[in-house]
């Protein structure tokens, strides 16, 4: 059997070259061990000279050691200074957190820190957790609480409709040509008086959550009928209502809601196909009187839209613009214009009006930044050759080539004119396309192979003006382009249609404004801000209407087309299937007559006697009451009209509203939380100290 024997000093320094770190542990080692045993020897030379003094000190490391047991039976209970102790207490806390500490070092707080560090890091130390983790609890997710309202003895419905009354009678006050306006507060700035159903509608939040949801429902009706048709926000209103109302009324009798609801649907559907017989297409001088009623019996709005419709053409663009004085003002932008400059004044060609102006002038569209004016010269030597002006269009150009530019344009070399793209990003991108369908360019771009220093001539458009300014620039086509421009406007409105988002229709509205060649501006001018802002949604609401009735036709107005279709309800009743249906088509029956009615109440007449004279007095169905007047006439002639797609979209969702809400039978709403006491200075602004219930003077 071979002996054990010890490695030498030179095999420990061989060994994989790990011999240096073992003999340096080894000797740390002996040092650690050195450094303990003369710890100990002081501390306990100490002891001897000082016994009172360690009896204390052994009290209190006793406590200490009970304290941290009951620490360690509940290890969420640790605070940070157990974990990360001061200086002053570094032992005591040691041997109060380890049990290796308190046999090494029991009078602990004597010990050199080198010791205790060394200690700590120890493998010993690591294998007894001297210092636990902290582990940390993840927050307990909180659900608030909900409360159920059933419709067990019918309050929880009567509260709905109590929200629908609520919402119905403030924004039935705007109804009409003697309607009144409402005052909204406004939290910042001055308070704003408006005429406009869906506004009014949507400011309106009820203390009770459960009128509040019913006042709700009823305002999808609105905000439906503002985005489709621009118009009759108020009638879909107060048109929810009346079915509602109706509605209820049989419901609370015993009826079945489901077949209800549907004898409601079946009954609208066949009335909007009713609606469309009586319609007719609107003519030139009917779109003032259409402009006109919508705007509240305002002719001034009224002949203003009618005249920007003939100046650009039925399906022209027509923008609002808030005019800086008290007057109104039309005026038309013919051509491409967006918020872009000149990128160099050196251009200028009237030094008068600092603009640049060509005629019959070529363009060149590039999707990228130019950098290098040799990637220009094939196609400026082209303009030179040809002698025609040419407009660059770029993301941006840089100082070399932006320099080259200018220094051919000030020799008389060339006719040239450089901006940057207007827009950002994909937007950018997109503008560029706009133009380039306009001008019939092609717009260069490297992802489809297109490199500038290969551009010929075949790749610019060509304008029949350019006019640029320092902040704007405007392009006119010659015209040669107007089939691709249809079709790319037909392409953006149909993005419009899936946009979800207000600024991104604003934007793609923009687009086709750009794109078709001619805009009518209408500034609207008020004495006050407040006045502004009421006018401004009264020509938009006219506006609206106006271009409704260009696309489906016009019908009599005042709530008299309504009122008609009510009689042709007993003639669609035949058709449906059983008898709780045909009660569906009564309650519509009777529900179309509240427009009408609410139009005279608000012009001081008995509603009822005015409905049962306009159905009773004459078969003719442009005959009705002109609230404007007070009296009972053709109102076609007299200029009542409303657009058919609103009195469609009116019909439509309040149907679609007062089905949903007939159907519904219990509400879920959130339980409100109390408001906690403000905390302040007891003094209030008056110099009374209040103290419970009372008040006394400091």
């Amino acid at each position: 059997m071979n002996k054990s024997r010890s490695p030498s000093h030179e095999e420990l320094t061989n060994v994989g070259g790990s011999g240096d770190t073992l003999i340096q542990q080894e000797h740390e080692d002996d040092e650690s061990t050195g450094s303990q045993e003369e710890d100990m020897n002081e501390m306990n030379k100490e002891n001897e000279e000082h016994p009172d003094k360690e009896n204390k000190e052994e009290e209190r490391e006793a406590e200490e050691l009970r304290r941290s047991n009951r620490l360690r039976k509940s290890p969420n209970n640790y605070s940070p200074s157990l974990i990360k102790p001061s200086n002053e207490k570094m032992a005591s806390t040691f041997t109060a957190t380890s049990s290796i500490g308190s046999m090494v070092a029991p009078n602990a707080h004597k010990t050199d820190k080198k010791l205790m560090n060394k200690l700590s890091s120890s493998s010993f130390g690591r294998r007894q957790n001297v210092f636990p983790k902290l582990r940390r609890s993840s927050p307990a997710v909180v659900c608030a609480a909900k409360e159920l309202h059933f419709n067990k003895d019918g309050t929880t419905i009567r509260k709905l409709q109590a929200g629908v009354n609520k919402l119905a009678d403030l924004v039935g006050v705007t109804l009409g040509p003697k309607g009144r306006n409402v005052v909204l507060e406004s939290k910042y700035g001055s308070p704003r008086i408006v005429n406009d159903g869906v506004t009014v509608a949507r400011e309106v939040e009820l203390e009770d959550p459960v009128e509040n949801i019913g006042a709700k429902l009823v305002r999808q009706a609105a905000a439906k009928t503002n985005d489709l048709a621009g118009d009759g926000t108020t009638t879909s209103v107060v048109l929810a209502q009346g079915f509602i109302a109706e509605g209820v009324k049989v419901v609370a009798a015993g009826a079945n809601p489901v077949l209800i609801t549907r004898g409601i649907e079946k009954t609208a559907k066949a009335l909007v196909a009713e609606l469309k017989k009586m319609s007719k297409e609107v003519e030139d001088s009917e779109l003032a009187d259409v402009a006109a009623v919508s705007a509240g019996n305002n002719a001034e709005i009224g002949s203003m839209i009618a005249e920007a419709m003939s100046r650009v053409g039925r399906k022209g663009v027509v923008t609002l613009e808030e005019g800086k004085s008290a007057e109104n003002a039309l005026y038309v932008v013919e051509g491409m214009q967006f918020d872009r400059g000149y990128v160099s004044p050196y251009f200028v060609t009237d030094s008068e009006k600092m603009s640049v102006e060509f005629d019959n002038c070529k363009l060149l569209l590039v999707d990228k930044k130019i950098t290098n004016a040799r990637d220009l010269v094939g196609v400026l030597e082209d303009a030179i050759r040809g002698g025609y002006p040419i407009l660059i269009i770029a993301e941006d150009i840089e100082q070399e080539a932006l320099a080259t530019l200018v220094v051919n344009k000030l020799r008389g070399t060339l006719k040239i004119a450089a901006l940057k793209a207007p827009g950002f990003g994909e937007r950018k991108s997109q503008y560029l396309d706009d133009i380039a369908i306009l001008t019939g360019a092609t717009v260069i771009r490297e992802e489809v192979g297109l490199s500038l220093d290969k551009a010929g001539k075949e790749v610019l458009g060509h304008a029949a003006k350019v006019v640029l300014t320092k902040e704007t620039s405007t392009i006119v086509g010659d015209g040669s382009t107007q089939d691709a421009v249809q079709k790319r406007v037909t392409q953006i409105k149909n993005l419009i249609e899936q946009a979800e988002q207000d600024y991104e229709k604003e934007k793609l509205n923009e687009r086709i404004a750009k794109l078709s060649g001619g805009v009518a501006v209408i500034q609207v001018g008020a004495q006050t801000e407040t006045e502004l802002k009421e006018k401004k949604l009264r020509v938009e609401d006219a506006l609206n209407a106006t271009k409704a009735a260009v696309e489906e036709g016009i019908v009599v107005g005042g709530g008299c087309t309504l009122l008609r279709l009510a009689s042709k309800v007993d003639a669609i009743k035949a058709a449906l299937d059983n008898d709780e249906e045909k009660v569906g088509a009564d309650i519509v029956k009777r529900a179309l007559s509240y427009p009408l009615k609410l139009i005279a109440k608000n012009a001081g007449v008995n509603g009822s006697v005015v409905s049962e004279k306009v159905v009773l007095s004459n078969d003719n169905v442009k005959f009705g009451y002109n609230a404007a007047t007070g009296k009972y006439e053709d109102l076609m002639a007299a200029g009542i009209i409303d657009p058919t797609k609103v009195v469609r979209c009116c019909l439509e969702h309040a149907a679609s509203v007062a089905k949903t809400f007939l159907m519904s039978d219990c509400v879920v709403v959130e339980i409100k939380e109390p408001e906690p006491v403000p905390v302040g200075n007891p003094m209030d602004n008056s110099g009374w100290f209040r103290h419970s219930n009372t008040f006394t003077l400091q």
